[in-house]
């Protein structure tokens, strides 16, 4: 009896000794809330994105709470919505968040992109990347695999024909596929911009043709047309400065491969 007694009586000791220790911990050496970061912290929509510029939301809600910032409106997944709610725990004036929409920068479905190689690896665009840059002829733009739709934290993105696709009225610009597409071909618009150019691919006119029909082929139309010299071939690949940019779309009138099209706008969330 002696045997099985003790050794209970110790475990139980222990286990009392050190409850009331962890207890003490707690009460004389835990970190005190702030009550302004916690209703900060509860107004931010927990997507942890980092497009404010801080460590998610939590590292937000302290830089706001402390006064590290006054910037109410970092958080373009909270929009308009989410910065009048911190506005008014902050007692601060409302600022406008300039709400963003991410897009792909490539068209190369099953049906234009043809394939060099049957890849039998992980199912993981940067996998795939590892191996001779995927099955696709073309290497630059959407490998397929869908990595950026695994990590999208409102489930914009689907895969269709083996590309990525971003559906505008899901997107809250969080700006997470753009850090983990490894082909680095997802941006963020903000919906200035009038034209985007849907190709990645920086190889010569004819060798971009052989691999994808709606690849940009570098031959000038569209720079020549833009009477705001706003696009220039750089790389051989059109790019456009939305600085000069007067947004008038006749680059996307005249190329002919339809590789520049209409930049998406983003969904505005005004909810007050």
């Amino acid at each position: 009896m002696k045997e099985i007694l003790i050794p209970a009586l110790l475990a139980g000791g222990i286990g009392l000794l050190a409850a009331v220790i962890l207890t003490l911990a707690s009460r004389f050496m835990g970190v005190k809330t702030n009550e302004t970061e916690k209703e900060v912290l509860e107004a931010l929509p927990g997507v942890n994105c980092g497009a404010c510029g801080y460590p998610g939301c939590e590292g937000y809600a302290k830089a706001l709470a402390e006064g590290k910032t006054t910037a109410t409106n970092l958080c373009v997944p909270g929009s308009d919505g989410v910065s009048r709610k911190i506005s008014a725990i902050l007692g601060v004036e409302f600022e406008d968040v300039v709400e963003k929409t991410a897009f792909v920068h490539c068209r190369g479905d099953c049906n234009r992109n043809k394939e060099k190689a049957l890849y039998q690896g992980i199912s993981s665009c940067a996998a795939a990347k590892g191996v001779f840059g995927g099955k696709g002829a073309c290497t630059q733009g959407c490998l397929g695999y869908g990595d950026c739709a695994a990590a999208c934290p409102v489930n914009a993105i689907c895969m269709e024909n083996g590309i990525a696709h971003i559906n505008g009225n899901k997107c809250i610009g969080c700006g997470i596929c753009v850090k983990i597409c490894p082909n680095r071909i997802i941006t963020l618009f903000d919906g200035t911009e009038k034209a985007a150019i849907a190709c990645s691919n920086t190889e010569k006119g004819a060798a971009t043709r052989k691999k994808c029909e709606v690849g940009c082929i570098a031959c000038t139309k569209c720079a020549k047309v833009c009477p705001s010299d706003a696009i220039t071939i750089e790389n051989n690949l059109s790019r456009i400065d939305y600085e000069k940019c007067i947004r008038c779309g006749k680059c996307i009138e005249v190329c002919p491969v339809n590789c520049i099209v209409a930049a998406p706008i983003p969904i505005v969330n005004d909810e007050k």
